[in-house]
């Protein structure tokens, strides 16, 4: 009987298992994942769960009963130390060695951290990456404590939302001339700055952290401009890094990411990767998309082909932030624009990204329906002229039709 073995635990591994055993394979599946708990959400663990309003059980994708109910073993709290493309096999860190026919990397991928040299290994320095991230810096959301969050993307901005929202004085450092400058245009992080500024967050963007300070624990940090700040914890959201580590020692490609073909095989024919481990192809360019959307799409394309089916992978990429009472919702990929034109004002709005006369993504603000008209005229490929979509009295819908 065949043995397919998928390496991870988050949204990736666990569409990957179920669309593995729901496309008729009927051999063996095992899922193993480092941590003690069953695949789990990691975007609430930024937002919800830290705030309290998501419980733990509710972040597992699939209870654990549903596993054994469907015949996949759930390996938690296992680690995997190495694969051998040659034997087809991995060896566990319980010793145990392991026998697959068709094996699939879904291990995400690692928060960048600070320099022990400017204070990053500190007590009281955490990122946001895992469950054990989340409820490690939970008790420190208490009115009136001082966080500093480093970094000014969607992770260090819902997590100076979440404090803000705690009572927290929060001051957040960019380095980067602007908050969102690698993700957003220039109207998107005007919105989130005065969304954030409206609720006490302090942003200082072309400023950067120097060092933090501290015996054992954080107290303080000292910026790029000289400025001191008293601090009782501190955040880092300064991006992420691809778990690559057992591709690259088993000898696949590796750029970036996991490399994949159409099907998300890699190098090696009987190996699949998938979600934010992998990099896969997107008009014409490689990229890695990091996104729940991404980790589904394309977990359960990787399942099919592993379950003898030939499928391609077509992107279509989606994504989505909440801070506050804002909704934020992209559609599309904003590489390569020139210009953008923006629909409604205040709360409710959204941003629409042109290359040349094509359409190419929208941020939605509060906007659900427009996002949803956005994301199918992307998706069709099809490009209202900006005038259109910039006009208050344009039906959205009827452009549908167009």
């Amino acid at each position: 009987m065949a043995h397919h073995i998928v390496i991870g635990g988050g949204q990736a591994a666990a569409s990957l298992v179920a669309r593995l055993r729901a496309s008729g394979f009927e051999g063996a599946i095992t899922l193993i994942g480092a941590e003690p708990v069953p695949p789990y959400q990691r975007p609430p663990l930024s937002k919800a769960y830290l705030l309290g309003d998501m419980t733990l059980d509710r972040l597992f994708l699939r209870p654990e009963k549903w596993y054994a109910d469907n015949n996949i073993t759930l390996r938690t709290g296992v680690r995997v130390t190495e694969v051998n493309a040659q034997d087809k096999t991995l060896r566990l860190d319980t010793g145990e060695v392991l026998t697959y026919d068709k094996l699939a990397l879904a291990t995400g991928s690692h928060p960048r951290t600070l320099p022990a040299a400017v204070g990053g290994t500190l007590d009281g320095v955490y990122t946001v990456r895992d469950l054990h991230d989340a409820d490690a810096m939970a008790p420190e959301f208490r009115a009136g404590a001082r966080l500093l969050v480093i970094g000014g993307g969607y992770i260090g901005l819902e997590a100076a939302a979440v404090a803000a929202k705690k009572g927290v004085t929060v001051t957040l450092v960019e380095m980067a001339d602007r908050i969102l400058q690698r993700v957003a245009c220039p109207e998107t992080a005007a919105y989130f700055r005065d969304l954030h500024r409206r609720h006490g967050v302090d942003i200082r963007e072309g400023v950067g952290l120097q060092h933090l300070t501290g015996t054992d624990r954080v107290t303080g940090a000292v910026l790029t401009d000289g400025t001191e700040l008293e601090l009782d914890f501190a955040i880092v959201g300064v991006g992420i890094e691809p778990a690559t580590t057992l591709a690259e020692a088993a000898g696949l490609a590796v750029d970036n990411g996991i490399v994949t073909d159409a099907r998300c095989r890699t190098s090696d024919p009987d190996i699949h990767a998938a979600g934010d481990c992998a990099t896969c192809l997107f008009r014409g360019q490689r990229i890695r998309l990091e996104s729940v959307g991404n980790a589904i799409d394309m977990g359960e394309v990787a399942a099919r082909n592993m379950a003898g089916e030939d499928v391609a992978y077509d992107p279509k990429p989606w994504f989505w932030s909440d801070q506050y009472d804002c909704k934020l919702q992209i559609a599309g990929l904003n590489l390569g624009y020139d210009a953008v034109h923006v629909r409604g004002h205040g709360d409710a709005r959204s941003h629409w990204y042109y290359s040349g006369d094509e359409l190419i993504a929208v941020d939605a603000m509060n906007d659900a329906r427009t996002y949803m008209v956005a994301k199918r005229l992307i998706e069709a490929g099809k490009s209202p002229a900006p005038e259109v979509v910039t006009d208050p009295e344009t039906d959205m819908k009827a452009l549908l039709k167009a």
